[in-house]
C-alpha cells in the first residue's frame, strides 16, 4: 500500500490522530465483529487511519453485505462488473469468487473481464447471460462509465426487480466503485500490479 497500515490492534494511548482510544477501541471491536471469525484484512487496516471514517464504511458496507433483499447471485455479479471495468483486482478477486459461489457461470465472468458493452454478448452467445442478467450489466455499465442512466436502460430493471431491491442494487453499484476507487488509489492489499483471474469456483 501506499501508506504503512493501520495496527492490527486498536492503539492504546492518545495521539493526534488517536484522541479517544476508547472509541478508537470500539470501532476496531465493531469492524472485528463483522469479520469474525477471519482477522482484519487490508482494506480495513488502510481505513483505520481514520477510525470515524472506518466505522461508517463497516456500517455502511455491512448493510450492503448483510441487510439487503438482492439475490446474492445479481448482487455479485454487478459487483464483480464494477470490480472488472475500475481494474480493481482486489475487488475482482474476492467478488468474482462470490459470485462462481452463488451460480455465475465461468463464461459469464470470462466474458466481464473482456469489457465489452452489453451488446457483444448476443454475438457471443454467452451462457448464464438471461434478460435480467443482462439488465443488472447494462445498469452497472451506466452507473460506472457515464454516470447519468438512461430511462431505457433504468426502467428495464422494473421488469425483474421491486422498488426495494432496485435502490439496493443502485447502493451496492455505487459503494463498490467508490470501494474500487479507493482500493485502487491506496493500492490496498499490493494488487494494482496483479492478474485479473477467474476464480478456481467457477464453472
Amino acid at each position: 500500500m501506499r501508506l504503512p497500515y493501520a495496527p492490527a490492534e486498536a492503539p492504546a494511548s492518545a495521539s493526534p490522530s488517536n484522541p479517544d482510544p476508547a472509541a478508537t477501541a470500539a470501532v476496531y471491536a465493531r469492524i472485528a465483529a463483522r469479520r469474525a471469525p477471519r482477522p482484519l484484512i487490508p482494506l480495513d487496516l488502510a481505513l483505520l487511519h481514520s477510525p470515524p471514517v472506518a466505522d461508517g464504511w463497516n456500517g455502511f458496507l455491512g448493510a450492503i453485505r448483510s441487510q439487503t433483499v438482492v439475490a446474492e447471485a445479481v448482487l455479485e455479479l454487478a459487483v464483480s462488473r464494477v470490480g472488472a471495468l475500475t481494474d480493481a483486482v482486489w475487488e475482482w478477486r474476492a467478488h468474482s469468487a462470490l459470485a462462481a459461489k452463488a451460480g455465475v457461470s465461468r463464461a459469464v465472468l470470462e466474458w466481464m473481464l473482456k469489457k465489452e458493452p452489453v451488446e457483444s454478448i448476443a454475438a457471443e452467445g454467452v451462457d448464464g447471460l438471461g434478460e435480467k442478467e443482462v439488465a443488472v450489466i447494462r445498469y452497472t455499465d451506466a452507473m460506472t462509465k457515464d454516470i447519468k442512466v438512461q430511462d431505457g436502460v433504468f426502467d428495464k430493471l422494473k421488469d425483474f426487480f421491486s422498488e426495494r431491491e432496485i435502490v439496493e442494487l443502485t447502493t451496492a453499484i455505487a459503494a463498490y466503485n467508490c470501494v474500487s476507487r479507493f482500493l485502487v488509489a491506496m493500492d490496498v492489499g499490493e494488487m494494482n500490479d496483479k492478474k485479473m483471474e477467474i476464480p478456481a469456483e467457477a464453472k
